[in-house]
């Protein structure tokens, strides 16, 4: 059975445990149904989409802010992009009328660490956004930044432990990886689906940290 934690607001930096893969089919009644992001390619399409993005050296970080990536938006009624998501991800999540959620059981991939609040959950986006932005969103408009950071339809954001998201960063795979060892290989796959669809860039070393990963599938 998987230890669940329960935690006050106080997180010790170190704390290491996630987020996501379990349940909810409906908004705003709880379901046992496990629910997850939508699937990323095959590790083989995966490979292929890796060999059709452009090589070149990350961008700069000039400009940069996340509000030029509004984010959470208003998805339905009440509900924003982060509260579908906790919804989504997490098992027997309950929502009040302003469809925050109240109880509720979310399982993080990345690191196995069960949570029963909330505020102890992180919403990633995979391709971070400062990442996004140095390998070409810093060229977009702000409404198709927006869509990014919002993008329920892509393997793009996932419920996770909250440190493990704040211990991530901005990093790309030759920098970070999820604690999980037996994850890597779907992260990988996410990555690499997410920066073909929005034909990102990838840099020398972060395109030979995915090859390596998608390799080992």
């Amino acid at each position: 059975m998987p230890t669940v934690y329960a935690r006050q607001s106080t997180r010790p930096a170190f704390a290491a445990a996630a987020v996501a893969l379990a349940a909810a089919a409906t908004l705003l009644t709880g379901t046992s149904a496990e629910a997850a992001p939508p699937a990323p390619v095959s590790a083989a399409t995966a490979r292929t989409y890796l060999g059709e993005l452009t090589v070149k050296a990350e961008g700069s970080s000039d400009g940069y802010s996340r509000d030029k990536f509004p984010h959470w938006k208003t998805q339905s009624g009440a509900c924003n992009t982060r509260e579908v998501v906790l919804k989504r991800d997490g098992t027997n999540v309950q929502q009040d009328a302003s469809c925050a959620a109240t109880s509720g059981t979310w399982k993080s991939p990345y690191d196995g660490g069960t949570w029963t609040a909330a505020s102890d959950v992180d919403i990633d986006h995979v391709v971070p956004l400062s990442e996004a932005w140095k390998s070409g969103a810093s060229g977009w408009t702000t409404a198709q930044r927006e869509g990014f950071a919002n993008d329920l339809a892509q393997p793009q954001l996932i419920a996770v432990t909250d440190n493990v998201n704040q211990a991530k960063g901005d990093q790309d795979p030759a920098e970070w990886l999820p604690p999980t060892t037996s994850y890597h290989c779907f992260y990988a796959r996410m990555w690499v689906d997410v920066k073909h669809h929005y034909k990102l860039s990838v840099n020398t070393e972060e395109k030979s940290a995915l090859s390596s990963l998608l390799n080992r599938c």
